[in-house]
């Protein structure tokens, strides 16, 4: 379904964000992301020939994450192709501070530590939300078997992460009936 029909506007600006997921054959996965930023009109740029033309990407830039199956970052690498400044591509570097960094909760927060401010470049951290976001869809099905080898299989992460997943809801009942909460059959949690 569409959205509904917007008032008259003029298009500027339009950010694209692609991200994929790969399982390696060394048993680690890497996660890419590519940004493309472009505007629809052209404006001066000192450090760009003087000039960046409608629809020449203002900013360009890719970054592989290399992770194991607990989110461990082992690897990763960050290029900037465009960039609005020549020194911009200068903060590609600072991203290898990551390396050993566990993507979970408050990682966000240790990441701004490690290339925030002036040392990292806030299109490329922003890059790192979707990322983590596509390790976890890209592992999933990894993560579920390596869960049910396990003896005792603990609690789902994403249970109570949205909407569908709530644990008193039908998803979660059909899913992981052990973890349901909601009236009738309940699993053994309560």
């Amino acid at each position: 379904m569409p959205l509904s029909q917007p008032c008259e506007r003029e298009h500027l600006h339009t950010r694209e964000v692609v991200c994929q997921g790969f399982r390696r054959a060394d048993g680690l996965w890497d996660i890419e992301g590519h940004l493309v930023d472009t505007k629809t009109y052209g404006f001066p740029n000192e450090d760009r020939g003087g000039r960046i033309e409608a629809g020449e990407p203002l900013h360009e830039m890719s970054i592989r994450l290399t992770l194991d199956l607990d989110f461990m970052i082992h690897g990763i690498e960050a290029i900037s192709d465009h960039t609005p400044f020549s020194i911009c591509c200068e903060a590609t570097g600072y991203m290898k501070r990551l390396v050993g960094l566990k993507i979970g909760p408050g990682w966000m927060r240790e990441v701004r530590k490690r290339v925030g401010a002036t040392h990292g470049c806030t299109h490329l951290l922003e890059m790192l939300r979707p990322l983590s976001s596509a390790a976890y869809q890209t592992m999933h099905g990894a993560l579920e078997e390596r869960a049910g080898r396990m003896a005792e299989r603990s609690r789902p992460r994403i249970l109570d992460s949205c909407h569908a997943l709530a644990s008193d809801g039908p998803i979660v009942k059909r899913e992981w009936p052990e973890y349901y909460t909601g009236p009738g059959e309940s699993g053994g949690s309560e």
